[in-house]
C-alpha cells in the first residue's frame, strides 16, 4: 500500500541514552555552549537535548519523522519515548532536574516508572487511531524494551522500517537523513510475527555532493568522521 493511502502516520521515537559522557558535558556547571546555558536557565526542547546526546541516531529519527509524518486526529506526528514521561512532542521544554529524573528511570519493560506512563500515552494514542492508520517505531526492534509495552495498543498498526534490519545506530541514523535529503520514505514492516533480526546490509555509499554549513550533509559528514575516530 503506498504511503498516500495512510490517513496518519505517527512516529515514535526511542529517547537518548542520559548517562553517557555527552550528557556530562551538557549538565556540567562549567558548559557555556549555547544549549547547556540554555537548559540551566530557562530550559530547552527534549529534541534538541536528545539531538545532542545521541548526535548521527537522534538527528535521523527525529529529521526523518518531521519529514514524513502525517498527523490529522493525533496531535503530534511525531513522538518521543521519554522514561518517566512517556509519549511526548519534541517541542516539550525540559530543564535541568527534569532531564536528571529521566535519567533515573531504567528502560525496561519490568521498570514500572517506564511502562506504566508509556502504557498510558499508547493507549491516548490508539483511541485517536482509526482505518489505516499507522504508527511507526523509530528505535531498537531486536529487544523487547519498547516493543512489549506498545505493542498491544496499536491493534496491528505498529509498524518498523525494514532496512533497520540488521543495522547499528549510526547506518540507520545516516539512513534516515539520506531519506530527508532524497524525500524518499522507506518501507515499513507490521511488527507483528516480523523477523526482527538479520544479516548486516552493506555500508552506506558516501554522499559526494556540495555540503553548506548547518545542512543535513553536514551532519551525515560529522557523524561519519566521529564513528571513523571511535574506531582509531
Amino acid at each position: 500500500m503506498s504511503a498516500a493511502a495512510y490517513r496518519q502516520t505517527v512516529f515514535l521515537l526511542s529517547p537518548a541514552h542520559c548517562g553517557g559522557k555527552r550528557a556530562q558535558i551538557l549538565l556540567s556547571e562549567r558548559a557555556s555552549f549555547p544549549l547547556a546555558v540554555q537548559l540551566r536557565e530557562k530550559g530547552a526542547p527534549i529534541g534538541e537535548v536528545f539531538r545532542f546526546l545521541s548526535g548521527l541516531y537522534f538527528r535521523g529519527k527525529l529529521a526523518y519523522g518531521q519529514a514524513f509524518a502525517r498527523a490529522r486526529t493525533a496531535p503530534h506526528g511525531v513522538l518521543v519515548i521519554t522514561p518517566g514521561r512517556g509519549l511526548i512532542s519534541p517541542d516539550t521544554i525540559v530543564g535541568l532536574q527534569d532531564l536528571l529524573a529521566i535519567a533515573t528511570v531504567g528502560v525496561a519493560p519490568d521498570e514500572p516508572r517506564f511502562r506504566k506512563p508509556l502504557e498510558r500515552d499508547s493507549a491516548a494514542l490508539a483511541s485517536l487511531l482509526a482505518g489505516e492508520d499507522r504508527v511507526v517505531l523509530l528505535g531498537s526492534i531486536a529487544t523487547g524494551k519498547y516493543v512489549d509495552i506498545i505493542e498491544s495498543h496499536f491493534d496491528g498498526r505498529l509498524r518498523f522500517p525494514g532496512d533497520f534490519v540488521g543495522r547499528g545506530d549510526m547506518s540507520r541514523g545516516g539512513l534516515m537523513l539520506r531519506c530527508v535529503l532524497d524525500r524518499k520514505e522507506l518501507e515499513y514492516i507490521p511488527m507483528a510475527g516480523a523477523a526482527r533480526h538479520g544479516k548486516k546490509p552493506p555500508r552506506l555509499k558516501p554522499l559526494r555532493i556540495a555540503k553548506p554549513e548547518g545542512s543535513l550533509l553536514r551532519l551525515l559528514e560529522s557523524g561519519t568522521k566521529s564513528r571513523s575516530k571511535a574506531r582509531r
